[in-house]
């Protein structure tokens, strides 16, 4: 079997493996187990050195280039999460377009590509992932690579007529000509990227192929680490009370503020919940050198002071907020033992702690997953209730709706997302991108 090459911003750490693994590299764990694997990408660390360093461990090699402190300003900080991110999420008024941050992006990838050219065998199959590397295929063909090629992009696309509003959109759509095929997680996304390519007169296919979990291995790991000492811990430091769980990356497009308005507005209007729910939301720090970032850090810290201060007695604080990280092991035995999961970002291309809680739960007793419908897994997530995040009321009117739902009803709803994700599993995603992909002529784009 020929040779996978995997092409990402970072680099998974060659020990993360098994269920309690996190991000790509557990989505890919299918696709990788029986092939040969080169992963290349940044190692994370900035420094003037300008060539790759090679971690192996059994069939997988890692391949990692520092970026030096320009480089990783003006691509990472400045056109990656100062442009892309808030565009791609619909957040354009959030977005900042600077000449210089959107040239040094195009170095960079032009860098990965001259760096990754003589890594490269004839037959090898290259899968480059996300928005920083939207330009890397074509860089890649100038430098003459014949390959087949795959792009997979894990978050939303917007509208052509929102996409349009990028300076240099044009020349981004062309560097998506060199592809051979694009995945996505929902028809919607699909849908848009494929009308933005047309009118550029490029016929490059767009496919959707929505991540899964490997939920019945999940199932047992959460069951494992609710029986741990952390998670023992927490579970009697609810006293009894039902644990509604929230967690997210501190981002403005996983709509916090508006998450625990809604909560807020639950213990208002629904007095008989007071003393008797916790809310638990955590929200690790990310990209805190981001001007927005601290902004919504500082809201969040004050609007989480004015809830408890509003509602809390002095044996019950009924929102606790953190944003420090919690481990996978611990956050898996917190999803088990959450009633509710509080899922309701503004705009997310999948989302898996979604279908993660519903892998988590006990079949016996199981919770209820509330979740935007604007989240990738709302596709897929049929017996979750759907809310619309940008209103607070109908957060608390779907909170309370959980909260008194029979256990009749909570197992239907269950079993029929815990069905859905067992039958497609966590290996359909990559094996039937990389099927499709070696099934697509070279094409005329290129």
């Amino acid at each position: 079997m020929a040779r996978l090459v995997i092409v990402s911003n970072r680099v998974s750490p060659l020990r993360d493996s098994g269920p309690m693994a996190g991000g790509l590299a557990v989505a890919l764990q299918e696709a990788i187990k029986r092939r040969e694997l080169l992963w290349f990408g940044w190692s994370g660390e900035t420094s003037d050195r300008r060539e790759p360093r090679f971690a192996s461990a059994g069939n997988t090699t890692n391949a990692l280039i520092d970026l030096t402190a320009t480089e990783h300003r003006l691509y990472y900080t400045g056109f990656c999460n100062g442009m892309l991110w808030p565009l791609l999420h619909y957040r354009f008024g959030l977005a900042q377009f600077r000449r210089q941050e959107e040239e040094g992006w195009r170095a960079v990838n032009h860098r990965f590509a001259e760096q990754l050219m003589p890594l490269l065998r004839e037959d090898d199959t290259i899968w480059i992932h996300d928005f920083h590397l939207f330009p890397l295929a074509a860089a890649l063909r100038a430098l003459g690579a014949t390959q087949k090629i795959g792009f997979f992009l894990h978050v939303p696309f917007p509208p052509p007529a929102l996409f349009a509003a990028l300076p240099r959109a044009a020349a981004l759509l062309d560097d998506l000509g060199a592809i051979d095929l694009i995945g996505v997680q929902t028809a919607d996304d699909a849908r848009h990227l494929s009308d933005a390519l047309a009118e550029r007169g490029l016929s490059t296919p767009v496919g959707v192929f929505p991540v899964g979990i490997n939920a019945e291995a999940f199932a047992r790991a959460a069951e494992a680490a609710a029986a741990r000492k952390d998670a023992r811990r927490f579970q009697e430091s609810l006293v009894g009370r039902q644990l509604i769980f929230g967690v997210d990356r501190l981002d403005y497009s996983k709509g916090l503020p508006q998450r625990v308005l809604g909560f807020a507005d639950l213990l208002k209007r629904y007095p008989q919940h007071r003393g008797k729910v916790t809310f638990l939301q955590a929200a690790p720090i990310s990209r805190g050198e981001v001007a927005q970032y601290r902004m919504l850090r500082r809201e969040m810290d004050e609007l989480v002071g004015r809830i408890n201060g509003e509602f809390a007695e002095v044996d019950w604080v009924p929102l606790r907020w953190t944003t420090r990280p919690i481990q996978r092991r611990t956050l898996a035995g917190f999803l088990r033992i959450a009633r509710i999961a509080l899922v309701t970002p503004l705009r997310d291309g999948m989302n898996l702690v979604a279908k993660e809680f519903v892998a988590a739960q006990p079949p016996e007793d199981p919770g209820v997953l509330i979740i935007s419908h604007f989240a990738g897994a709302a596709r897929e997530m049929e017996g979750a209730i759907k809310v619309n995040p940008n209103d607070p009321d109908e957060i608390a009117e779907a909170l309370d709706l959980a909260l008194n739902m029979p256990l009749a009803e909570r197992k239907e709803r269950w079993k029929q997302d815990f069905d859905k994700l067992v039958a497609v599993g966590a290996s359909g995603w990559s094996r039937d991108f990389l099927a499709r992909l070696n099934q697509t002529e070279f094409h005329e784009n290129c």
